[in-house]
């Protein structure tokens, strides 16, 4: 995600929408400092539009900005310890494409699981293809949110809701999209 001088604007009208229920602040490359700075005025759009914010990868990010939770990787900080410094807030993990990592955040409580990628992505290099089946058999193992990830657009994303993903992380496609806004790219998800 890159943070341009468009950038807020366009979150206000793509919140506008009504078809956003989570956003998560993914900066990469920003210092602490500016993270907050960002951080700040994005809290502030969600809760206009009542969004819930989470912060990607950095609890400390999450429990100084006091927003609704953080979405951890695999490399990221241990859920338990997640919890221990943000509290009751929501706590999602990335599980990729594997079964044995979604028992253990079952296990471990997460509010969602993440998995994919289900298609390529400009977002992030794929390291792990997940397929259909995987949510599938996912959605048997628990009733734990199911968050389907990667190369989500337009042309792909009801094939995952009909195989009974709870949400859709969608980023390249809202954010980076070469042909449409970010407005009119929300408008094509129905």
């Amino acid at each position: 995600m890159k943070i341009n001088k468009f950038f807020y604007g366009d979150l206000t009208k793509v919140l506008k929408h009504k078809k956003v229920s989570f956003f998560q602040l993914r900066l990469k490359n920003e210092s602490f400092k500016k993270k907050l700075i960002i951080g700040r005025k994005i809290r502030k759009i969600c809760k206009k539009f009542n969004v819930k914010f989470l912060i990607n990868d950095d609890v400390f990010l999450s429990k100084k900005l006091n927003v609704d939770g953080c979405h951890l990787g695999q490399k990221d900080m241990n859920i338990l310890k997640a919890r221990e410094l943000i509290g009751n807030k929501i706590v999602g993990i990335t599980c990729h494409n594997s079964i044995r990592l979604l028992k253990v955040a079952v296990k471990n409580k997460a509010n969602y699981i993440a998995l994919g990628a289900f298609n390529s992505s400009k977002t992030k290099s794929i390291k792990h293809k997940a397929s259909i089946n995987l949510l599938k058999k996912a959605r048997k193992l628990t009733k734990t949110p199911i968050v389907a990830i990667g190369g989500i657009n337009a042309n792909n994303y009801k094939k995952l809701l009909l195989n009974k993903a709870n949400f859709l992380a969608i980023s390249g496609y809202i954010w980076n999209n070469k042909k449409l806004k970010p407005v009119d790219a929300i408008k094509k998800l129905k």
